[in-house]
């Protein structure tokens, strides 16, 4: 782990002693000074700045111009563009880009480097000879993913959802839609142009189609065997080739231009691998990075033969493969590696090191063991001593979507395939115990149940699967096991144990891209000794989700968060809700202390009183700036404190416990 500075608030300590009387000596006015401040701390409502929660500077995509490699953050605010020069190894400049929540897609047009942002969709030109940045455009999609120049200086972009095509000409300032790539597909997730056509790689129904830039006329060219994969997620063209990288069996299709029917299917051979995340034709090679593994390979179409180059980092992964003056660089969070088909050697450059900027990123979860709180990001989570001010940064291979302490270890789900790391005080990694399989991406929360010993992860399927599962590892002897469904064509977002019994809250949305084939949100019980599912109903009408579980103290009581916003309690043993209380402006985190509980729809914190079963907001005006919109919440097991963001910064919530 890596230290961090951290930076603490000290003004309600001092704002209390400049209100102490006069004649108070200064040992006792001290005293007294400390007391009141430790009072005041424990006020229920009272917040107290922490600081950035969780610092990083992922990267989302790269373009070289001249000596010059042009990396695009994600996640940061504002997002940046840095210039990392090769010839002085060190990133020289910075241009920010001021909307959207990352840079995906980037591509290069002569001397001018173009960035698409996401959420919202807008579209920048970086004139590098000049050193401006300037919003050309912008559109209604929710994400440009990609984008690609053709050989006469149009921008061609590939957006959701739905999975549409646009043009950008340069000359005239003006766009062109051409509409959905394969009509009916959520996502188009890679794109490429030559002098005639545009080629669109579709999800979460893979498809590779062609698209004549004059006439608009589609053709797919995915050889029809292969029309049951998930994606076509990477792409790169050649004057003879197209090399498209699939989801989810660590495929490439490599086609011939002059006739597709002629095609290679390239399988990685890492064990594990499941997705080809970026690909590169050159020199007569197809170089393709896999992952999970990290891996980077080589297919030489001549001699038809793959060869494995290494893994320039363990589990990372590779958002986009460049070549320069001979060598291909791949660009990851924070970092480009650099292979020399020359020698055969890899040289690894974190460009942090090197002058690029860190911010504070939007984190995707919080978690407090009661001497530290972990915030989940990209490639890991900082974690915050809470006695010392001490921030380290827990690098981890994927997203912290969730986690559990349970005695001295926390037990942490990662994104992507749905993997559970633990991790104890002091370590300095966090160790790899198992991932879920079954076409399992998302870990979406954690729980323990003390009868059997197990800890429970529910989980999101791949892009374009259906049914969730429910993966149950056991601490003592190591194994790990996945039920898929847990609750028919829905997944499980929330669950909580007690006795042997999980609880479970689902989500309509089964893997991405899919339209969801039911309606309302279930809560749902399932058997942890017999393995099976015991009864399902739906709490709360038109709930897309229930974000949130908590049991009561009552041993028959169960209460609920929906995406409604509403919190319902439930009686376990009549099965049914016997009360329903609108509370925020959307679902998240609930907590449940004594006769009270708590949540938060990211602006606010609420207590509500479990007996008149009123609500009333403790906090307001943290507007958390949670990454994809899911505010969070973590209780401290002292149960007097709460975390959670005000902006991007760490916050502790004193609580009460109490009505």
């Amino acid at each position: 782990m890596i230290p961090r500075r951290r930076f603490l608030q000290a003004a309600a300590t001092t704002t209390v002693a400049a209100t102490l009387p006069a004649a108070l000596s200064p040992a006792t006015a001290q005293a007294a000074a400390a007391q009141a401040a430790a009072q005041a701390s424990h006020a229920e409502g009272t917040v107290t700045d922490l600081g950035p929660a969780s610092v990083a500077s992922p990267l989302g995509n790269a373009e070289i111009v001249g000596d010059v490699l042009y990396a695009g953050s994600r996640g940061l605010s504002p997002n940046v563009v840095g210039a990392y020069d090769l010839s002085k190894d060190s990133v020289t400049t910075h241009f920010d880009i001021p909307t959207g929540i990352g840079i995906w897609a980037m591509c290069r047009a002569g001397t001018d480097v173009y960035a698409g942002t996401h959420a919202r969709s807008d579209l920048y030109k970086i004139d590098t000879v000049a050193g401006t940045v300037t919003k050309v455009a912008e559109y209604p999609d929710h994400f440009i993913w990609t984008m690609a120049a053709s050989p006469d200086g149009k921008i061609y972009l590939g957006t959701s959802e739905p999975g549409r095509v646009r043009e950008y000409d340069p000359a005239t300032g003006t766009s062109r839609d051409l509409g959905e790539a394969s009509p009916g597909e959520s996502y188009v997730r890679s794109i490429q142009a030559d002098e005639t056509h545009v080629y669109a790689g579709v999800g979460a129904n893979a498809h590779l189609v062609a698209i004549d830039r004059a006439t608009g006329e589609r053709r797919d060219l995915l050889p029809p065997e292969l029309a049951d994969r998930d994606w076509v997620s990477s792409m790169s063209v050649s004057a003879t080739h197209i090399a498209g990288g699939m989801n989810s069996l660590a495929e490439v299709v490599v086609l011939d231009k002059a006739d597709p029917t002629r095609y290679k299917l390239v399988k990685a051979t890492a064990p594990g691998e499941k997705y080809i995340v970026s690909v590169l034709l050159h020199d007569g090679y197809v170089y393709f990075a896999g992952r999970p593994t990290g891996t980077l390979y080589r297919y030489s179409i001549g001699e038809d033969r793959l060869e494995v180059l290494g893994v320039p980092y363990f589990e990372a992964a590779t958002h986009r493969l460049l070549a320069h003056q001979g060598r291909v660089y791949g660009v990851q969070d924070s970092a480009v590696f650099v292979y020399d088909p020359a020698t055969g050697t890899t040289d690894y450059r974190n460009l942090v090191q090197r002058g690029f900027r860190a911010a504070p990123e939007e984190p995707m979860s919080v978690h407090s063991d009661g001497g530290r709180v972990y915030v989940g990001g990209k490639s890991g989570a900082d974690v915050h001593d809470l006695a010392t001010g001490k921030v380290t940064r827990l690098g981890i291979p994927g997203e912290p979507k969730t986690m559990l302490t349970v005695r001295d270890t926390t037990y942490i789900g990662v994104y992507t395939q749905a993997a559970l790391y633990a991790h104890r005080p002091g370590q300095a990694e966090a160790k790899l115990l198992a991932r879920a399989g079954n076409q399992q991406d998302r870990p979406r929360d954690l729980a323990y149940d003390a009868r059997t010993g197990l800890i429970v992860m529910p989980t999101q399927p791949e892009p374009g699967h259906i049914n969730g599962a429910l993966s149950l590892y056991s601490p003592r002897t190591g194994k790990l096991e996945t039920y898929r469904p847990a609750v028919e064509r829905q997944t499980v977002y929330s669950v909580v144990t007690r006795r042997g019994t999980a609880y479970l809250g689902t989500l309509i949305q089964e893997g991405l891209g899919l339209p969801p084939v039911t309606t309302t949100a279930r809560l749902a019980a399932w058997d942890l000794t017999g393995r099976r599912l015991l009864w399902q109903l739906e709490p709360v009408p038109g709930a897309r989700s229930i974000t949130s579980l908590a049991l009561g103290r009552a041993e028959t009581m169960l209460y609920g968060m929906a995406s409604t916003g509403e919190v319902f309690e439930f009686d376990l043993r009549a099965r049914k809700v016997t009360r329903t209380l609108k509370v925020g402006a959307k679902g998240a985190e609930l907590f449940v202390t004594g006769g009270v509980a708590y949540c938060t729809d990211g602006d606010k914190v609420y207590k509500i009183d479990l007996r008149s079963f009123t609500a009333k907001a403790i906090v307001t005006g943290l507007a958390g700036q949670w990454f994809g919109g899911e505010p969070k919440l973590a209780l401290d097991p002292s149960r007097r404190a709460l975390y959670g963001l005000r902006g991007r910064n760490l916050v502790r919530i004193a609580i009460s416990g109490r009505p």
